[in-house]
This record gives C-alpha cells, structure tokens and sequence, in this order.
C-alpha cells in the first residue's frame, strides 16, 4: 500500500432597484465608461491596484498548492520511480503519455504511436487521441522539446508545475468575475481568499495533480468570466468580438482537456435557454452563445478524430433544436401573461422533444452505444431502476459519484463563506422571479432593455451568475465529483454579494437608510471586516499546514516497479 510517513528533521524547500439613483463609484470599477474610453487617474489606479492584487492572489494559490505537494511528498528528494508512483489512480496513465511523447525519436513519431497504441488494451489497437483527453500532454511534450529548458528543468517538473501554474488562471478568472459584477476589486479579493481558504472544497489539484478537471475548471472559469463581462450592457461591437472569441478558445480548451465536457456545456446550455424564455437575453446573444459551443465542440471533434460521441451529445441535439424550434416558432414573446407563458410551455416541450428525437437518430446513425453506461448510471443513481452493467455499477460504488456530503457546508460555514452566499442567493433568487414575471407581462418587450421606470430589474450577467450558481450547484448535489465546478463560482458570487449594491440596496431599502454614503461605507467595510477575521483565524492554520513535512513512503511498490524494468 502507498503510504505517507512524517518526516524526521528535515526541511522542506449593476445597480438594484432602490440604487438606481446611486452613481457608479469610481475607486473599484471598471464599469461602462471604462470600456468606451473615458477614463481617470484614480480609476485608472484602481483598475491597477485591483489587476495586481488579483494576479498576487493568483500567484498565490499556485505557490500555495505547489509548496503543500513538496512537502506532503518530499518530491524534490524522492527517486523518479517514487514521483511516477505518486500520481494516483488515472493520473499515471496520463503522465504515461507525457513520458511516451518526450521518450519517442520525434514529434511525428510519438503521435503515431499514441494513433496505434497496442499496449494500454491488450490484444487490440486504439487511437489514445480519439478514445482519450491527452492533448494537453501531447502539446506539453512537444512545449518542452522546443524550449530552452532541459538542462534545468526536469520533465516531470514542468507537467506539475504547468498544472499549479493553472490555479493562477482559475483564481484570476473568480477574481474577474466577482469585480464585474460588483464593480469592486475587493470582492475579488475577498473571492480569492476564500477559493484558498476553502482548498479542500475548491480543489483537489495537490493530490490529484493530472486528473482532468484540474487543467479543465479553470479554462470553465474563464469562460464564465467571459460571458459575465460579455452580458454587460453598452459594450461597443469591437469589444463584443474580443469576448465573443475569449469565449471560444476558453471552451474550446475547456472542451478538448475534460471527458465530461457534453455534460458540462448541456448545463451551460440550459442556462442559456432559460434565460433566453425569461428574457434576460437578446436574441443575438442567446445565438452566439449557443453557436460558440457548436463550435468548440465540432473542433474537438475533428481533432478526437470524429469521435462519434462528440456528434451523438445531448448538448448538440439541443442546441440544434433550440435554434431550429426558435426560429420557425415566431411570436413567442407577444400576448399577455397567460398567452406568453402558454407559448413558452410549448416551446419548451418542443424543443425536449426534438432534441431526444435529434439525439436518437445520431445515436442510430452513428451506431453509437459507448454512453450507455452513462445514462444507466443516472438512472440507477436516482432509483428510476437498478442496472447490471459493470461501468454504471462502478460508478455507483465510487464515493466520488455519491451525493454531496454534510461537511462539506460545515467547512463552507467555517470560512464564513456560506451564509453570504446564501443570503445573496435566497434575494436575488426571489428578484430574478420577480423581474422574470414582470418580463413575461410585458407585451414584446424584452427584459434586457432599459426601463427605468420599472421598480426592480435585474443585469442579464448577474442573472446569468445566479441561474450558474443553481444549476451547477444541484449537479454538485447529486454528484460529489463535479463540486469543484460549483464551489469556486460560489466564492466569487457570495463576493459579489457581500461587495455589490444589488443585495445591499434590498436590505437597506427596508431599514430606510438608502444612502449614497450609507452604501459606499457598507460596500466597503463589510469586506475588509471579513477578510481581517479571516486573516486572524486562519493564518495560523496556514502557517502551520505549510510547514508540516512528510515524505512518500512505498518501498513494496517500488521494489516491484524496479523489477519489472
């Protein structure tokens, strides 16, 4: 058995209803008039400060996650051999493929033995590329042959290194996102903070370090960033076509490193539709969205070499049938109350029903059964009937698969991440329905234009923020291996509760004390209070944590690797 021994003397190396009169502050934003160009020296400042906090944040975390697999391994002191042990479960089958591309004579050779792979199933010939997600082992291989750093940098160093160096991105993307939506960088921090606070919830990646989610997540959270900036209103058309393709290359890069990347969109893309019915979206918004994960999701399909699951996907059926039924089905958003609502249960069902139809026919067309197992299990999982096939019985055994445990929020009340959170999601939630009823009685008139005259409103990107944080926190529910996806987008939007006006002006509203300063001082405060008390309580921890040593301890298994070669 693999164990970890202690070791001994050694030392390690947009504004709510009530705030519509209430002016955008200038200390923390970059808000409308910094993306038209008129800008200050103090928001210019800001916008400095808050850039390089965020990016300390995230440097941060990297360093962090790096210096907790040191010292939980003592990797810079074990053998090769021992540091291979040391990726767990599929991690060393990924990095099996790292070590196959740098091993091999040439670039071209190393790809044709990964296209005709005899050794990973016995007796039989698979395309690693099309059955698997390895493309980022592959780029990194021939990344490391091309530059100047052999000499110095081992190559298993610069897998882990380049898989920490991702933390970055994902704590800069929450950052992002949270100061979008609160026009303050101190929510950002305050969402970075907590990401790290919240390690154990947030991200496996010390451990865990080639395991999928790990180089996928934070390519998933740039892309929410993305969207969320790309909801914004008043944004000039050069700005919309920069987003329009950070987006495509963030999901397509989320898309080409994760195997769960059709479920994953299937979501993203409900989200998208709902919105759409509730009229949060425009129209051109809801077909770009949609057509940016068709094509992300058809390039990865070209590159898995025609991987015939990728075609047969619920999330292309769907997509397809939103678009098709949307298109022919004109009026939709006409009538009144009742008529409208009619009109969308309609829809809805037409489009589920095209959409099984659609995803039926690929499936037929393309003799394709290699998910089966995959919808047994969701079956199986929520007792609609029991199942005899051994990938969905596996996936039933496996913690990571179960429900989301209880201690999971008690450590999230711990960090005083959690009832922020739900605070901010309990109003909003009743907001969005209120602002979503009073979309569907208006007669033609969408929700995303501007009606000031209108007692509560709600932001498309705020909107989309909540509807992200509902949906993906049910699937963590269900399933405990997808939490990472819902636990940092829930630091960055309790962030923006606890910083932004949307929450803050409801409550003030109610005590009667709406004020300009009322809200700056507030908006303000509370964050620094929270991040001081975070400061007090668990700064110790962390200093302690870091400085606890261990070292990877597996002589059976490495005596028997050292047989075999």
């Amino acid at each position: 058995m693999t164990a970890v021994r202690q070791r001994k003397a050694s030392k390690g190396k947009d504004p709510g209803p009530s705030s519509q009169n209430l002016k955008p502050d200038c200390s923390t934003e970059p808000r409308e008039r910094f993306l038209n160009g008129g800008f200050s020296w103090w928001k210019i400042l800001c916008l400095f400060t808050g850039s390089i906090v965020g990016v300390s944040l995230g440097l941060l975390c990297c360093i962090y996650v790096a210096t907790l697999h040191e010292n939980d391994q003592w990797f810079s002191n074990i053998k090769e051999v021992e540091r291979e042990i040391s990726f767990r479960t599929e991690c060393g089958l990924y990095y099996s493929y790292y070590k196959q591309m740098l091993k091999a004579p040439s670039i071209q050779q190393g790809l044709y033995e990964l296209i005709h792979d005899n050794t990973t199933e016995s007796k039989r010939t698979v395309n690693i590329l099309q059955r698997m997600n390895v493309y980022q082992e592959v780029f990194l291989s021939i990344l490391y042959r091309q530059l100047p750093i052999q000499t110095y940098l081992e190559p298993i160093y610069f897998y882990i290194y380049t898989v920490f160096a991702l933390q970055t991105v994902y704590v800069i993307a929450l950052f992002i996102t949270s100061w979008l939506l609160s026009d303050s960088w101190l929510a950002g921090a305050l969402s970075g903070v907590w990401y790290i606070l919240n390690r154990v919830d947030t991200t496996r990646v010390e451990f865990t370090i080639s395991l999928r989610e790990n180089w996928s997540i934070p390519f998933f959270a740039l892309q929410v960033a993305a969207i969320t900036c790309y909801l914004r209103p008043h944004l000039k058309p050069m700005h919309q076509r920069v987003l329009l393709w950070i987006m495509f290359v963030s999901t397509f890069c989320f898309s080409l490193t994760w195997q769960f990347n059709q479920f994953i969109l299937l979501v993203q893309a409900l989200i998208f539709f709902t919105l759409d019915c509730l009229d949060f979206l425009s129209a051109e918004q809801v077909v770009y969205l949609y057509l940016i994960q068709v094509s992300s999701l058809i390039l990865v399909w070209l590159l898995q070499f025609c991987n015939s699951m990728i075609m047969g996907s619920l999330v292309l059926s769907f997509i397809v049938s939103a678009l098709f039924i949307k298109h022919f089905q004109t009026g939709l958003k006409t009538g009144g109350f009742i008529v409208r609502v009619g009109k969308l249960a309609l829809h809805t069902l037409l489009v589920l029903t095209l959409t099984f139809f659609i995803n039926f026919l690929a499936k037929k067309a393309l003799q394709l059964k290699s998910d089966e197992h995959i919808f047994k299990f969701i079956k199986a999982k929520f007792g609609f009937g029991a199942t005899r096939d051994f990938d969905a019985s596996l996936y039933l055994c496996e913690e990571a698969f179960g429900l989301l445990p209880l201690d999971t929020f008690e450590r999230l009340a711990g960090t005083v991440l959690l009832y922020p959170y739900l605070c901010t999601l309990s109003v909003l939630f009743i907001l969005l329905l209120v602002v979503a009823l009073s979309n569907l009685s208006l007669n033609g008139a969408g929700g995303n234009t501007e009606e000031e005259d209108r007692t509560f409103n709600m932001r498309s990107d705020v909107a989309y923020n909540l509807l992200h944080t509902v949906f993906f926190g049910l699937l963590a529910f269900s399933t405990m291996r997808m939490k990472y996806l819902w636990t940092g987008h829930m630091c960055a939007f309790a962030a923006f509760g606890v910083c932004g006006k949307e929450v803050w002006a409801l409550y003030l509203r109610v005590l009667h004390c709406n004020t300009k300063t009322t809200m700056r001082l507030i908006r303000y405060s509370v964050p620094i209070i929270i991040m001081a008390f975070l400061y007090y309580k668990f700064w110790p921890r962390l200093m302690e944590e870091v400085s606890e040593l261990r070292e990877f301890y597996d002589p059976d298994t490495v005596e028997l690797m050292e047989w075999i070669r």
